[in-house]
This record gives C-alpha cells, structure tokens and sequence, in this order.
C-alpha cells in the first residue's frame, strides 16, 4: 500500500523546494506514447501491468511517480530505461525513438548512456566484488568513449565529489561502507556519464530518516548542476509533493490523475488521488 506518513525529512526539505517549481521548461525532451506492459502468466492468463500511458517531461522537470505497490510504476519505468520490452507503444528521447530498437542497438546508441537509473536499494544494486572506485567506473568501461576511458580515474573522482563521497572510501566494498555513503556510490555511477534522463526508483526508501534529507539534497543539487530531467518514482506523498514538477498517479496499470503539483495536491480530480490526500497527515506550515 502507498505510505501516506508525514516525514521529518519532508518538513526540513520544505526551505529547499522553491528551485523545483520555477524550472525552465522546453521541448518534449522525453516522450511516451500509447505505453503498454502484458505479461503472460500461461494457461491463457494474461497480466495487464501498465496500460496504454502517454506523458511528457520537459528538460530539467522532476515527474513524480506515485500509487500503491502493483499499480505499474515499475514496470514503467523499467520499460523506459529500456531495462524490459514494451508490449505497445513507444518512448521518444530527445526526439529519437528508442523503443523501436532492438537491445543491441540500442547499447551502441547515445540515447544508451543518457539514460541512468539509481535503485531503491543500493547494496542489492552494486556489485559485491568491486570496490566503489570499480562501481563507478562500470558504465564509463561499458559505455564511455576512448577519450574518456583515457581519463577515467578523473570522471570517477570527479562523480565521487559531486556526490558528496569521500575520495578515501573509493576502495571499500559495498559491505565496507553505510547505507548512505552506498546511495551515494550509486548515485556517482549513474551520474558518471553525465546523463540526460535519470529515473529515481525509491531513491530514499532503503535509509533511515536521518539520511535521507543529505540524499534528496545531493540530488538535487545534481539535477541543477548537470541540467538533470527526473522520474522521480516514491511511496512518500510529502517528498514527492516537495520535490516533483508534476505528479502522475498510477492505479492498475493506468494514469488516473496527471498535473502539476499544486494542481493535484490541491484540487484532485480523481476519487483514487482524493482518498490518498484524504490519508495524508497535515504537513506542519514552515515558520
């Protein structure tokens, strides 16, 4: 179910919000159309996980992405980041259609490289063998050019200190460091590369409340730094009502409420969005 608790860590991020909705919006940067996710489950059964999605994110928006566990948001976002085939529709980068190439192109196109995401769980998400150093350094031996494979000590130093983490604890193993300072090793991994489009998949859920505010920061910090777009996906009503541009909601594999943050917050249209907000807890008013 969708956590709907008030958070100590939505009410210090509230100074930190203002950058979020006064954002420069341009083109269509990211385009899906028509987005449709069918699992066979056999015996002539089939899953219906997300059905027929269409949105727009802007350079540098934030897209909050909420609803209950099994309402598709997964789904979606892995079908974005191109982690799983869509079943329809497609997913337009840039103006480049990259759902209509195949895997192995795909991992040759710059559209491969622009696409990162950090997951909810950054000890599951790296490799036990390798040092952070060796983590980060992942998609440059994978994805980067001669040129900056040439010079990937610097990028990964360079991702490290964007990140906030310490250059003496690049030769630890996951195991060797803290949940935070292991958020962090993912974060520099995924901004390595300089990305364009970085999905956020419960950034925060895997930290206790006492780092989750340093991690949202780092964040955001980094989407203004490197003109960052997001998909921001949460369970936390309040972060998501801080940080995104515009919410969509998901239920059964659908889009039931889209609009700017304001918009959904205040004035819902949909009965799912309302009884949400119905279960949120007052937010403290900032003093």
């Amino acid at each position: 179910m969708l956590a709907c608790v008030s958070t100590p860590l939505a009410e210090r991020w509230l100074p930190f919000t203002v950058s979020a909705a006064t954002t420069p919006m341009s083109h269509d940067f990211l385009e899906v159309n028509g987005l449709s996710k069918n699992f066979d489950l056999g015996r002539g059964q089939v899953l219906q996980a997300v059905q027929n999605v269409t949105f727009r994110a802007a350079k540098g928006q934030v897209i909050g992405l909420v609803g209950e566990s099994g309402s598709g948001k997964s789904t979606l976002v892995r079908m974005i980041a191109r982690l799983i085939r869509q079943t329809s529709g497609e997913v337009l980068l840039d103006r480049v259609n990259i759902s209509s190439l195949v895997g192995s192109t795909f991992a040759r196109q710059p559209a491969r490289r622009d696409i990162q995401m950090v997951f909810q769980d950054p000890l599951a998400a790296l490799n036990p063998r390798f040092r952070a150093r060796r983590a980060i350094a992942d998609p440059v031996l994978r994805l980067g050019t001669a040129a900056e494979k040439a010079r990937i000590d610097e990028l990964v130093e360079q991702a490290a200190m964007r990140t906030g983490l310490p250059a003496e604890l690049l030769n630890r193993f996951p195991h060797e460091l803290s949940g935070g300072q292991r958020a962090r090793v993912d974060i520099a991994r995924a901004i390595v590369l300089t990305p364009k489009l970085m999905i956020l998949d419960e950034p925060t859920s895997a930290l206790d409340a006492s780092l989750q505010a340093h991690v949202v920061r780092t964040l955001m910090e980094l989407r203004e730094e490197l003109d960052l777009t997001y998909i921001f996906v949460s369970h936390d009503l309040n972060l998501v009502r801080l940080l995104a541009d515009e919410i969509i909601v998901m239920y059964h594999g659908k889009i039931v409420e889209h609009g700017n943050t304001q918009q959904v917050f205040h004035d819902p249209r949909n009965d799912y969005t309302k009884t949400l907000l119905a279960a949120l807890p007052h937010m403290p008013q900032q003093q």
